[in-house]
């Protein structure tokens, strides 16, 4: 309920401070003294629209901040964790809702201090109050909340949570229908790419690892090669095959040969005698060189060869090891791909292949759950249908019943339940209820808030309130001069019906009549007054004597006489 509402700078507030308790507060006093600034500015807090010109002359900004007691199990708070505000709210914890607007108009918002959204402000409040007014109706007077007041009415909780159950399986059964259909789509729609490129990946039978494998087994290969390259042309140097070229073998064995066809040759017996011992010794000792070398030569072509041999190097393999190493790489490139990924993607491949057979009995299967799931939430979606139209058969009674003494005598009070289209469907069940009011023999029932004028709609809400009150998330009803146009015993029956309201809500009333002022369990007179040369609006409780003097002045005007005093004694006895 709201415990305090503090108020600076708001049209003629300078200061106000409101500590509020449960029950009927009454609010009386003299047209224009402004009751209205009171209303609107704890519409403020509760996030309505805000205007620079609230803001008091002479002052930068205006600032109204509510407080408000919330009991354990308060929508409120689960409506603050949805929203993400850092809120930790203990049983009969207090939270506070503050406004501050500028001169130009700009407005900030805050619960507990903590910044928020004016929208968020607003929808917390909604949770906190219903204003029923001339001009404005919140709460009771919104279609989209009379489907669960109906459930609550007619307790049907029980009902309304299986068939919001029933409708999240449906939903859920669904959704995997929905993918199910896609995804079989999809792969009907690649089936011959699916088989043209499993069978292109099959044939090339990619292994794990194979493209590392194949570049070590290349780099080796094409090492041997160049190693083969080296040793066949120093052999080739050694050994030409090429006639028209000789090796060093030849060469050594032409130069030996030239040796000896010099030794044939005859020389004088003179040249004979003076060189004949010497020119033997070199001979000799050069051919056995060239021998030695030929011999070395020998055994060097002799290692080369076994060098090559040792090497065995096959052309055939480098090239059969490229050429797969560069198909692999096609094809990753191809599917986009690494090639390391490629055994991965041709089991991807067989699997989607096999899908469009899986996915067809699997799309079988979940279409009969889903048909299934449709038929349960169907089935409770009925009966919560059946408990509604008990529910709503009795609360037309029951609302029947408190119309006649609220002036509404030939008023017709009903409910609509309407079947929706299959679309429409949803957690709330397959109906929509709305309620509808006639306020005149004749008439067609229509909307609550555009057949009944204002203070019809204000007496209205009341008797709904009698009725549904306990239900409501709203702790505290604001009605405001729901009494405008009636008398006598109306009026009468009004306050009484206020009272009987507040023996379990908090109930603000702002009342010109003396009837529904006597009913209050506390009464605040609001005034203007004036101090230096500005008008300021103050907020007075009354008691005793003050009490009985504002109810006097409420039914006898301006000159109060000890008739009206009387009177108002009664009304106070009465009440």
């Amino acid at each position: 309920m709201l415990s305090a509402l503090s108020i600076r700078d708001v049209v003629l507030i300078e200061r106000l401070d409101l500590d509020f308790d449960a029950g009927l507060t009454v609010l009386t006093g003299e047209t224009g003294a402004g009751k209205s600034i009171l209303l609107d500015s704890l519409g403020l807090a509760l996030g309505a629209r805000a205007e620079g010109a609230m803001v008091r002359a002479g002052a930068e900004q205006a600032s109204v901040a509510a407080i408000f007691t919330l009991p354990p199990a308060h929508p409120a708070r689960a409506f603050l964790a949805a929203q993400g505000v850092a809120q930790e709210v203990e049983i009969g914890a207090e939270i506070m809702l503050r406004r501050v607007v500028s001169r130009e108009g700009r407005s900030r918002a805050f619960i507990d201090d903590q910044p928020v959204g004016v929208a968020l402000l607003r929808g917390l409040g909604a949770l906190l109050v219903e204003v029923q007014g001339q001009h404005e109706q919140m709460g009771l007077a919104d279609p989209a909340s009379h489907a669960a007041l109906l459930d609550d009415f007619g307790a049907a909780w029980d009902l309304r949570d299986a068939v919001a159950e029933a409708w999240r399986r449906w939903r859920a059964v669904l959704l995997d229908e929905a993918e199910a259909k896609a995804a079989l789509a999809a792969a009907a729609r690649d089936q011959d790419w699916l088989a043209h490129a499993e069978a292109e990946l099959a044939a090339l039978a990619p292994a794990p690892d194979e493209e590392a494998h194949l570049a070590g087994a290349r780099q080796n290969l094409q090492q041997q090669a160049r190693e083969a390259e080296a040793l066949a042309m120093a052999l080739a140097e050694l050994a030409p095959r090429d006639r028209r070229h000789s090796g060093p073998a030849a060469a050594l064995r032409a130069s030996a040969r030239a040796i000896e066809r010099a030794a044939r040759r005859q020389p004088s017996a003179e040249a004979a005698e003076e060189t004949g011992a010497a020119e033997a010794a070199s001979r000799a000792d050069i051919l056995a060189a060239i021998g030695r070398a030929e011999e070395a030569v020998a055994e060097a072509e002799r290692l080369l060869e076994a060098a090559l041999a040792a090497l065995a190097v096959d052309p055939r393999q480098l090239e059969v090891a490229e050429e797969r190493l560069f198909a692999l790489r096609a094809a990753a490139r191809k599917h986009q791909v690494t090639v390391a990924e490629l055994p991965a993607l041709l089991d991807d491949l067989r699997r989607r292949r096999a899908s469009l057979a899986e996915g067809a009995a699997r799309l079988e299967a979940l279409a009969a759950a889903a048909a299934a799931a449709r038929a349960a939430y169907l089935e409770a979606a009925a009966r919560l249908a059946a408990r509604r139209a008990e529910a709503a058969r009795r609360l037309e009674r029951a609302i029947a019943r408190e119309l006649a003494p609220l002036k509404f005598a030939a008023a017709r009070f009903m409910v609509e339940i309407t079947k929706l289209a299959d679309s429409a469907f949803g957690a709330f069940g397959t109906e929509a209820v709305r309620f509808l009011i006639a306020t005149n023999p004749g008439e067609a029932p229509g909307p609550l808030a555009r057949i009944a004028s204002g203070g019809e709609m204000s007496r209205l809400m009341l008797a709904l309130k009698v009725v549904l009150a306990r239900f409501s998330p709203a702790r505290t009803l604001i009605f405001d001069e729901v009494d405008a146009g009636i008398g006598g015993a109306t009026a009468a029956a009004v306050g009484e019906r206020l009272a009987r309201v507040a023996d379990g809500l908090q109930v603000l009333v702002v009342t010109h009549s003396p009837q529904v002022a006597a009913r209050g369990t506390r009464h605040l007179r609001v005034a203007k007054t004036l101090a230096r040369g500005r008008a300021s609006t103050v907020i007075e409780p009354l008691a005793g004597r003050a009490r009985r003097e504002e109810i006097a002045r409420m039914l006898a005007g301006e000159t109060i006489t000890e008739a009206a005093r009387a009177a108002a004694d009664d009304l106070l006895g009465a009440a």
